[in-house]
C-alpha cells in the first residue's frame, strides 16, 4: 500500500508537470481530430484519467527491504548473507539496505530504528540474542512496516512481527542426543561411564539455548553420562579451539565433545590434533556438530566428525515469498515456519532416529552429495 501511494504521488507530479503542455495543445488536438474524422466518431480514451495514464508510464517501484544480519562469524552466516544478497537483488525487484551488526545487539536495534526512519517497506532481522526487541518492534509496528524474523527466535509478542522462518533448535539438540545414545549402544558402551564436554554458541542466542535444552534431555535420561563442562565458543573456529585447549588441560579423559556449530568443531579438532589426542571415527573422542556446512560435512566425510545436524541457512527465499504474499494482500497462514533440514553421519548404513513420534533417517555423506550442496 505504501509503495502504491508513492507511485500515485509520482504520477501526480508528472501529471501536473504535463498539465500546461496538454492545455496548450488541446485546441490543435481537437481540430486535428475533426479534420481526420470529419467531425464524427472522434476516438475516446479508454476511461483512463491523466494520472492513471501517467501511472502506466512509470516503472514499477522497487520494494525497499532493510536487512540486519548477525555478522560474519561463521561459514553458516556467510552462506545466509550470500542468499540474502541473491534474493533481495534489484533484478528481483528489491532495493536492499543491508547492515552487518558484527555480533553487537545494540547495532542491530539501531539499524532497525534507522530502517524505520528510512521508511523501508519491510524489515528483515536475523537476531543475535532473543531479548531486547520489544520496544523497537513496537516502533516498526506503529509505523506499519512488517517485520520478518529469520534463524534465531526472539522474546516478543507475536503481533509485532509478521512471520519467523528458522530451525527447531531444541529438536536439533534432541537429534544429537538420540544419535549419541544409539551410537554408544551399538558400540557396546551403552552402560559405560561417558564423559562429555560442550562448546556452546553465543550465550543467549536461541540456537545456543535450544540445542543445549534438547541435548540436556538425553543427559537426564542417561545416568552414566557426565557433563564435565560447557563454555562459550561464540560460534567461531578460534573460540572452539581456545575452549577445547582449556578442556584438554583440565580433563585428562574426554569421551565426547559436542560443538554447537561446525566452526567450533573444526577449532576443537585442531586443538586435539595439536595435543596428540585421537578423535573421530577411528579415534578415542566422539565429535558432534551442528549446521552441516560444506566444511563441516567435509570433516564428516573425512571421519573427523561423527555426526552433523543441519541448520538451514537459506531462509531469505522464504522471507521473499512471505513479502510476495503480503504485497498481494494475502494473510500468512501462521507465524512460525520450520525450514527443511537433515541429519548427516559418516556411517555407510545410517541409523534412523526417533524423537517423540517423529522419525528421521540420517544421510550418509558422500563426495557426490557435497558437490550438489549450495552451501
Amino acid at each position: 500500500m505504501k509503495r502504491l501511494q508513492k507511485k500515485y504521488i509520482q504520477a501526480a507530479v508528472l501529471s501536473a508537470a504535463c498539465g500546461l503542455l496538454l492545455c496548450a495543445c488541446a485546441a490543435k488536438t481537437v481540430l486535428d481530430d475533426i479534420d481526420r474524422y470529419g467531425g464524427e466518431n472522434v476516438p475516446q480514451q479508454e476511461g483512463l484519467s491523466a494520472v492513471q495514464q501517467a501511472l502506466e508510464l512509470l516503472p514499477e517501484p522497487l520494494i525497499r527491504v532493510g536487512f540486519v544480519q548477525v555478522g560474519h562469524e561463521s561459514d553458516w552466516r556467510i552462506a545466509a548473507t550470500k542468499s540474502c544478497m541473491e534474493v533481495f537483488s534489484e533484478e528481483n525487484g528489491y532495493e536492499l539496505l543491508f547492515v552487518d551488526a558484527d555480533n553487537d545487539p545494540q547495532v542491530q536495534v539501531q539499524a532497525v530504528r534507522n530502517f524505520i526512519k528510512e521508511q523501508v517497506d519491510y524489515i528483515v532481522i536475523d537476531p543475535i540474542v532473543t531479548t531486547g526487541w520489544t520496544a523497537v518492534l513496537k516502533e516498526a509496528y506503529h509505523a506499519h512496516i512488517p517485520v520478518i524474523i529469520l534463524d534465531r527466535t526472539i522474546d516478543c509478542m507475536e503481533k509485532y512481527y509478521a512471520a519467523w522462518f528458522g530451525s527447531d533448535f531444541v529438536r536439533e539438540g534432541e537429534w544429537a542426543g538420540q544419535w549419541l545414545q544409539n551410537y554408544l549402544s551399538s558400540q557396546g558402551r551403552g552402560a559405560q561411564s561417558i564423559r562429555i564436554v560442550t562448546i556452546n554458541g553465543t550465550q543467549g542466542a536461541s540456537a545456543q539455548l535450544g540445542r543445549t535444552e534438547g541435548f540436556a534431555r538425553y543427559l537426564e535420561r542417561n545416568d552414566n553420562w557426565e557433563l564435565l563442562a560447557q563454555e562459550c565458543g561464540d560460534f567461531t573456529e578460534s573460540g572452539g579451539r581456545e575452549v577445547m585447549e582449556r578442556y584438554l588441560e583440565q580433563y585428562p579423559d574426554i569421551d565426547v565433545v559436542v560443538c554447537q556449530n561446525d566452526n567450533e568443531a573444526l577449532g576443537a579438532c585442531a586443538a586435539m590434533e595439536e595435543a596428540g589426542i585421537s578423535y573421530g571415527i577411528d579415534g578415542d573422542v566422539i565429535v558432534l556438530s551442528f549446521d552441516a556446512t560444506r566444511a563441516g560435512l567435509e570433516a564428516v566425510l573425512e571421519g573427523k566428525i561423527h555426526a552433523d545436524f543441519e541448520c538451514n541457512p537459506l531462509s531469505p527465499p522464504y522471507a521473499a515469498e512471505a513479502i510476495r504474499r503480503l504485497e498481494a494482500g494475502e494473510t500468512l497462514e501462521q507465524k512460525h515456519y520450520y525450514l527443511p533440514e537433515d541429519c548427516f553421519s559418516a556411517e555407510e548404513s545410517p541409523m534412523t532416529l526417533m524423537v517423540g513420534f517423529e522419525s528421521k533417517r540420517m544421510v550418509t555423506v558422500t563426495r557426490e552429495l557435497l558437490e550438489q550442496r549450495v552451501y
